[in-house]
């Protein structure tokens, strides 16, 4: 295990809102969090919104929606404060043309007045040569005679940062020591020609005068972490960071077909696990497994858990594949472990209208906890109660002919009279005694218990599948049951 960070740690987690939060920055936000939480740190929430034409007020309030619901609290940030508000981007603005100011001033920036087209070409022209194909210099050393002649062209520059002629070496927290060298790092842009800075620029900047200490970022972005140390070097320079932080890249989210788990996979929204019914403390268990693990024997902890044991040093730099069946298995220990009655609170959502299909009346609360202990024992996900529970609240079961060809096979009218004898007869308020009753049936027909009870299953449920069938008949009650009975005898001609 990696020694503690020898100094208050710091870290941020800087999204974009743009369309709906997905798992992958969840699990970016999780990383983050647990290490703030580990170490006693801070966590600096930041809004990244200087894309006018992507970002959306929307997007915003769903992000500061998706960290609540998720249980991650924040030191500085939206809706806190903190010592270096505002945080978000746009608020920010005076502030990065102060610093690109400075970084031009000092020799650091340069003013680049070279043209899409022209860009285009020499790289073109590079590539050609076997050569790298990054920016060239050109504007590097511009005589005042060059700039006169830009300008009198009518053109804007952009300001392109001067990377040293070195090679850059840091320790990264995931993957070891990493070496990049000058060919491959050139200068770069950090305002456009409108005067707008670029995330090159912000990104580094807010973290310097934010004093973050510990950068845990996605691995798409580790390439361009040797150009953010240079430009931290020139801020410590000029005095507006105090340190160059530390860097830890975690690995990808393979989705489908072990592609980058993309925005655009429907998979990836966090708002889909949501209305799918996922505990917060599920998902982030699975999501924690996605590059790190508690121990090699234990998959399902508690957040608490994790806090305490987690270790950046120990997170696993090879990319990470997206399993939904797994991430279901976990979600439904986590169910389990639910104390009944926040479990028969969590289900609320979902026993009211959009999801539910009965009427708002005919949902009785005493046939809802009598159930739900027996509720909680099955479910994957909590939207998966709607179907299991409607028997109880729908004046008949649900229409399911497939499930109704499957369970009635020949001999099943006789059976279901039988099964009818045994249980109009028999204890009902013993779940024992309704199995004896149906087990009793089937001896009569040399069946087995699976087998008696499957036409009995669809009368009374319309499904093949749900809830322990006995306690269910015991909670629908006596009359319900035996008049369901009867309707399937009608129906089969019996």
């Amino acid at each position: 295990m990696a020694s503690a960070p020898g100094s208050p740690v710091r870290v941020r987690f800087c999204p974009s809102p743009t369309g709906n939060p997905h798992v992958g920055l969840v699990r970016t936000a999780l990383f983050n969090w647990a290490f703030a939480r580990h170490h006693q740190g801070t966590l600096v929430f930041r809004i990244e919104d200087t894309d006018a034409a992507r970002d959306s007020e929307e997007s915003y309030h769903q992000l500061l929606d998706a960290m609540r619901w998720l249980g991650f609290d924040w030191d500085e940030g939206p809706e806190v404060g903190g010592p270096h508000a505002p945080y978000r981007q746009s608020q920010r603005m005076d502030v990065y043309q102060d610093v690109a100011q400075k970084l031009l001033d000092a020799g650091h920036a340069y003013h680049c007045y070279c043209s899409q087209e022209e860009l285009d070409t020499r790289r073109e022209a590079a590539r050609a040569a076997g050569k790298p194909s990054g920016y060239d210099g050109h504007c590097r050393d511009l005589t005042e005679a060059q700039v006169e002649e830009y300008q009198a062209q009518g053109r804007t520059p952009i300001v392109r940062f001067r990377m040293p002629d070195e090679t850059i070496t840091f320790n990264d927290l995931v993957r070891g020591e990493l070496t990049f060298t000058p060919e491959n790092v050139p200068d770069y842009g950090i305002v456009r020609a409108n005067g707008a800075p670029l995330y090159t620029l912000v990104n580094p900047v807010d973290d310097a005068l934010m004093e973050i200490t510990h950068v845990l970022r996605g691995e798409d972005l580790l390439s361009s972490t040797p150009r953010q140390i240079a430009l931290y070097k020139a801020l410590t320079e000029l005095g507006i960071a105090k340190r160059v932080p530390e860097f830890g890249h975690l690995p990808y989210v393979m989705g489908e077909g072990n592609k980058k788990l993309s925005k655009r996979d429907p998979q990836a929204s966090l708002n889909l696990y949501r209305e799918q019914g996922f505990l917060p403390e599920g998902l982030l268990n699975y999501l924690s497994l996605l590059g790190w693990s508690l121990s090699a024997d234990k998959d399902v902890f508690s957040i608490e858990e994790m806090v305490a044991a987690f270790d950046i040093s120990d997170v696993n730099p090879n990319p990470a594949r997206f399993d939904l069946k797994k991430c279901e298995a976990i979600n439904g220990d986590h169910i389990r472990m639910l104390d009944v009655k926040e479990f028969t609170e969590r289900c609320r959502p979902w026993l009211k209208a959009p999801f539910a299909p009965w009427a708002p009346e005919a949902f009785d609360e005493a046939k809802w906890q009598a159930i739900a202990p027996h509720a909680q024992t099955r479910l994957k996900v909590l939207s998966e109660i709607t179907d299991n529970v409607d028997f109880l609240f729908l004046p008949e079961p649900v229409e399911d002919e497939a499930s109704w060809t499957k369970a009635m096979k020949e001999g099943s009218d006789a059976l279901l009279r039988t099964a009818r004898e045994k249980l109009e007869s028999a204890d009902w308020t013993s779940p024992e005694s309704l199995k004896e009753a149906v087990l009793a049936a089937g001896e009569v027909y040399g069946l087995k218990l699976g087998k008696a009870q499957a036409p009995l299953r669809v009368a009374v449920t319309g499904r093949t599948v749900g809830l322990p069938l006995f306690e269910s008949l015991e909670v629908l009650g006596r009359e319900k049951t035996l008049a369901r009975i009867d309707a399937a005898l009608v129906k089969l001609g019996a």
